[in-house]
């Protein structure tokens, strides 16, 4: 990897900077892109029973398949980190994008249980980093004045495959099978990387003699106890997070009385409540304050996971309903740490904070994807048993994280975190997992 892109010249003017007709065409390219990784990483979670009857697979074995791409990912980022900045920005993410692309393709090619492993774990790799190096491009390319407003476009790639792209990729997947969604988001993806490759420009300014990140800065970065705190907040939440998530929909067909027609109806609401919900809730942090917000929504959230897991047969509405309320606690307990954790770390430092961050949030909800799975047991046709087990331990590590937050020592020269800067940070994080995950239960 380190031989894939060519160095540039260092200091190199950016020719986008000032340009409001090349920061529109880079910014719709960002988010179109971000729009087939999101999809890509949360669709095989919907369309988890179709996937174990296809490969003939219990509930540990799919757990596996989850956790192979967050597992991927994360190492991904930790390799990644000291080395990415080094190059042109545009050649790094065409390269990632073409590995992505090569992933996706892969998937909807696998025969059985090993090749699809091994396809997902080839796509967490190059995928897990496209949302890091997205932000990266928005920060190098944006005047700081439209920053802000760049990072919520590129936001709503999110927002639209939760409420559209997945919807209409389990559709697709009920009606032609799970590997067709696959096909289809690896053929749509040629033409935005023909559309990448040739509408970003060379993108170097970032670039010096060395480069801004060097494994000794990462070192430092993972060594800091205020870093480690913050870390381990974040692992806890996405670990009880990726220990429900990824089995929901199982769940919902075996014991709640929900058929494969109505999945898309109950991401398709809990999409939208947390795209009118998370906003809200970002204002309340700004308001209220991080800390206080965080206290309040995790004991919700807490009160979600063991309604999730332990829904007796219902139906679909109130199943929508507390799908919907889930998804909302999830995201707001993520968009109030991020903010908190946000404002724990020095600005020289946070990309490198960030991205190591992302690998650890990756990692835990790929133990917790492992647990689950071991923890749950389902066959075709017969009820979902143990599902209830893995709340009280999702519970546990959810509660836990009410411990460690308070562990966390802002910065006193910071200034306050607003809430665009708590929703962009959310967003980083869970582009590759977190928030994406959230809303695809």
């Amino acid at each position: 990897m380190r031989q894939s892109f060519p160095a540039a010249p260092p200091f190199e003017p950016a020719p986008t900077v000032g340009n409001p007709r090349l920061e529109t065409i880079i910014l719709v390219t960002l988010v179109a892109v971000q729009f087939t990784s999101i999809i890509d990483f949360m669709i095989v979670m919907p369309l988890g029973p179709q996937v174990m009857a296809s490969l003939g697979i219990g509930a540990g074995r799919f757990g596996w398949i989850i956790s192979s791409y967050t597992f991927a990912a994360g190492l991904a980022g930790f390799i990644a980190a000291p080395f990415l900045d080094r190059y042109d920005r545009k050649n790094a993410f065409l390269f990632l994008y073409i590995g992505f692309i090569a992933g996706t393709l892969a998937c909807g090619l696998a025969p059985d249980f090993w090749l699809l492993l091994a396809s997902r774990t080839l796509t967490g790799a190059f995928g897990g980093l496209l949302g890091g190096q997205a932000m990266a491009i928005v920060a190098d390319v944006f005047p700081e004045k439209r920053r802000g407003q760049a990072t919520g476009a590129l936001m709503s790639a999110f927002a639209v495959a939760s409420v559209a792209g997945v919807p209409l990729g389990i559709v697709i997947g009920n009606k032609y099978g799970w590997q067709v969604p696959f096909l289809v988001l690896a053929v749509l993806s040629l033409p935005l990387l023909a559309l990448a490759t040739w509408a970003m420009p060379p993108i170097r300014d970032h670039l010096g003699p060395t480069g801004r990140r060097s494994p000794a800065k990462l070192w430092d970065i993972l060594s800091q106890p205020n870093h480690q705190w913050a870390f381990l907040l974040v692992s806890l939440l996405m670990f009880g997070a990726f220990m429900v998530i990824p089995f929901i929909s199982t769940y919902y067909l075996a014991n709640v009385g929900v058929n494969e027609d109505q999945l898309p109806v109950i991401f398709m609401a809990g999409g939208l409540v947390t795209l009118v919900g998370s906003p809200l809730i970002g204002r309340s942090v700004d308001r209220y304050g991080r800390l206080r917000m965080f206290r309040v929504l995790l004991p919700f959230s807490a009160v979600m996971v063991l309604v999730i897991t332990h829904l007796p047969t219902v139906g679909i509405t109130w199943a929508v309903t507390a799908t919907a309320c889930f998804m909302l606690a999830n995201t707001g307990r993520m968009v109030a740490a991020m903010a908190l954790i946000n404002g724990c770390v020095e600005p020289a430092k946070r990309g490198g904070f960030m991205s190591a961050n992302s690998s650890f949030q990756h990692i835990a909800g790929g133990l917790g994807t492992t647990l689950g799975g071991l923890l749950v047991t389902v066959q075709p046709g017969e009820p979902f048993f143990n599902f209830d087990k893995v709340g009280y331990v999702a519970l546990g590590a959810t509660l836990a994280s009410l411990l460690i937050v308070g562990r966390l020592k802002p910065l006193p020269t910071q200034n306050p975190v607003t809430v665009q800067q708590s929703l962009a940070a959310a967003a980083e994080a869970q582009a590759d997992a977190g928030e994406a995950l959230e809303l695809a239960d």
